[in-house]
């Protein structure tokens, strides 16, 4: 029997016109839009729709834009009869997957990532922080390198993003993360390369941004979820309100552990993923992960019409 989940892309899957056309096309997606303009207190859907893409490159900016995106397909799936009976979101995403689960209104969840977003960024300074993606090597060899070149180099480097056998995202200080790069393809990496992001998100120098986001999160109206959500930190199935809270203090300054989730997800018999929202950078990993997998996408007009029919959802 097919086992489904919902999966949520996270930050570097935006684009200038996410979302448009399901506004134009479905109420459900139009209201969710307009809720984030009204609760933000500035256009954004304006700026998905249109740009600038460099402003929608801001993190303070793209956290929220690809929370609505997400949130905006995701009712109109449930408009369509989709039901799931687990979820999971990559880092940013992990957000929207709480929001979709009932865990934590779409307003309060809009309000807090853009301050995740521009703590993040100011954690630290422009210019001192990298990260990189690693491909090629394994997951404890990419760790002890990190370790070793943390204990000797100024600065700190820490395997951050376990994303797929065999590609790992390693972040920090900018000279740590350098002298990496060149120890990494010493060590027989068939790529190492720098990443175009602003900071080094999940590695310790995220401590800041942990920290002032704590308070916040802790006052949240966290509410139980009737089906789990496989937390970024760990790869548990949590429903409990306080453990949705500790995964997304915890999750900003530690590693996003996305192949043992969706591991995990496997072996309790998901062989299903919908990824809800902009890109399909999540089903690819799903594949690298387990080859046997079903995965659809579910950001656009045309890919929701497909997965309808391919499911045979009622359509309305």
């Amino acid at each position: 029997m097919t086992r489904i989940a919902a999966l949520f892309p996270g930050q570097g899957s935006q684009f200038v016109g996410m979302g448009r056309e399901l506004a134009e096309n479905f109420e459900a997606a139009s209201s969710v839009f307009n809720t984030a303009d009204q609760t933000l207190e500035f256009p954004l859907s304006k700026l998905c729709w249109e740009g600038p893409a460099e402003e929608l490159k801001m993190t303070e900016k793209t956290q929220p834009a690809l929370l609505t995106h997400s949130i905006a397909a995701w009712r109109v799936l449930t408009e369509k009869g989709l039901r799931v009976e687990g979820f999971a979101g990559h880092s940013l995403g992990e957000y929207s997957a709480i929001v979709a689960a009932g865990g934590l209104s779409f307003e309060d969840a809009a309000r807090t990532v853009r301050l995740r977003g521009r703590l993040m960024q100011e954690a630290v300074p422009a210019g001192e922080g990298a990260m990189a993606a690693v491909l090629g090597l394994d997951d404890d060899l990419v760790i002890s390198i990190c370790e070793e070149i943390s204990g000797k180099v100024a600065g700190v480097v820490a395997a951050v993003n376990f994303n797929a056998p065999g590609q790992v995202v390693i972040a920090g200080s900018k000279q740590a993360v350098d002298t990496a790069i060149d120890k990494l393809k010493e060590a027989g990496a068939r790529r190492a390369l720098p990443l175009p992001v602003s900071a080094p998100f999940h590695s310790p120098l995220m401590a800041p941004a942990r920290k002032g986001l704590k308070p916040t999160l802790e006052g949240l109206d966290f509410h139980a979820l009737s089906r789990p959500l496989y937390r970024n930190i760990d790869a548990s199935p949590v429903t409990a309100p306080e453990e949705l809270c500790e995964g997304l203090i915890r999750q900003v300054d530690a590693p996003v552990l996305w192949s043992k989730t969706i591991r995990r997800m496997i072996d309790e018999g998901f062989d299903t993923f919908i990824e809800v929202g902009a890109g399909k950078v999540l089903s690819g990993l799903v594949k690298r992960i387990h080859r046997p997998a079903t995965c659809y996408q579910a950001g656009t007009v045309e890919e929701i019409q497909g997965l309808v029919e391919s499911l045979n959802l009622n359509g309305d």
